[in-house]
């Protein structure tokens, strides 16, 4: 099913998506290639939309909260808003403290219109086209999200795209998970969280990595054994006092990288990936958005679970890079089972 969404200020229609398998429905916008909403049973089967959102189009354009997008053509922090590929040094808007780069600058993709080829029962496919130089990369682009239902109780992700020049790629969706449903945003820290990871990246007090691939053992970030998301997540510990929170990357080198779990509502959603790592975010800076059905999502009221390349990742060269060459392909692929 498609469906009007509004009208953003510049006059620009934005539809809704509906695609269905079994017991699960998601929504997604053409503006953004936004995750909106996403319908998933409890123990009982009754369904709760599970992820936080806009009523509006211009909501998604005026938040910096980034719910639901996908976020390219680099998810996450880049140092120095800059990076150097092939002898050249390729400068990017310093839109984060003044300094650096967040999710590739000002001219989100978030904010732009996609263009859907393809609309199936259980299945979106949504395309964008990325000129040379678009937000400081190099290189023509063609890039395509696809939004894909399976077997009534998985929501998977697929991220392609192409570039005539070597360039940067690093997709992720930046949705906000609360499985209580997204009308609770008091109970979202109280859900279970296990990942399997055995470090994470430190980071300085701007959230760009030092290169230190910590050790989780004995610090309130270690997931191995499952734990409410809020336990620990106000101990004095440098990691978490200097991120307010949970808002660090984890490796990712087991299926699954991270299950969260609601005691209450008895939804499990287990998170699959093959991209190194995880960037688990707790909602640290959310400020009373108001979001869908008049809901007021307070500070951590979700929780992010971004499959990604570590951040600033393009300035460490000893770690997996998020750079594909020219002609080649780039493909990766996130999937949330559900339970």
């Amino acid at each position: 099913m498609k469906e009007k969404f509004g009208t953003l200020a510049d006059g620009t229609e934005a539809s809704l998506y509906t695609i269905t398998s079994g017991p699960i429905t998601a929504v997604i916008s053409d503006y953004g290639a936004t995750l909106v909403k996403l319908f998933v049973p409890d123990a009982m089967g009754k369904p709760a939309d599970v992820v936080l959102g806009f009523d509006d189009p211009n909501q998604y354009a005026t938040s910096t909260s980034f719910m639901g997008a996908v976020v390219g053509r680099n998810a996450n922090r880049i140092g120095g808003a800059g990076f150097d590929l092939n002898g050249r040094h390729f400068a990017l808007d310093a839109n984060d403290h003044g300094r650096n780069n967040l999710h590739s600058g000002v001219n989100y993709y978030k904010d732009r219109l996609w263009t859907v080829i393809r609309h199936e029962e259980n299945r979106l496919i949504l395309t964008l086209e990325s000129p040379d130089g678009d937000q400081g990369f190099p290189g023509n682009a063609f890039i395509a999200v696809t939004y894909q239902l399976e077997e009534g109780k998985t929501l998977r992700i697929i991220y392609d795209a192409q570039c005539n020049k070597d360039t940067v790629f690093n997709f992720t969706n930046h949705s906000y998970f609360n499985l209580a449903g997204h009308d609770h945003p008091e109970k979202a820290m109280e859900q279970i969280l296990s990942m399997p990871a055995r470090h994470f990246n430190a980071a300085d007090a701007e959230s760009i990595p030092t290169g230190e691939l910590r050790s989780v053992e004995n610090t309130p970030m270690d997931f191995r054994a499952p734990k409410p998301i809020g336990r620990d997540i106000d101990a004095d510990y440098d990691a978490l006092k200097l991120q307010a929170g949970y808002d660090h990357n984890f490796e990712a080198f087991a299926a699954p990288c991270a299950i969260l779990s609601d005691r209450d509502s008895g939804r499990i959603m287990a998170v699959s990936t093959d991209c190194p790592g995880v960037q688990l975010y707790t909602g640290n800076f959310l400020q009373d958005e108001k979001g869908k059905d008049g809901v007021i999502y307070h500070r951590r009221s979700g929780v992010c679970l971004e499959t990604q390349f570590a951040p600033d990742a393009v300035n460490h060269p000893q770690w997996r890079q998020p750079v594909t060459k020219a002609g080649e392909r780039y493909h990766s692929e996130t999937a949330y089972k559900f339970a």
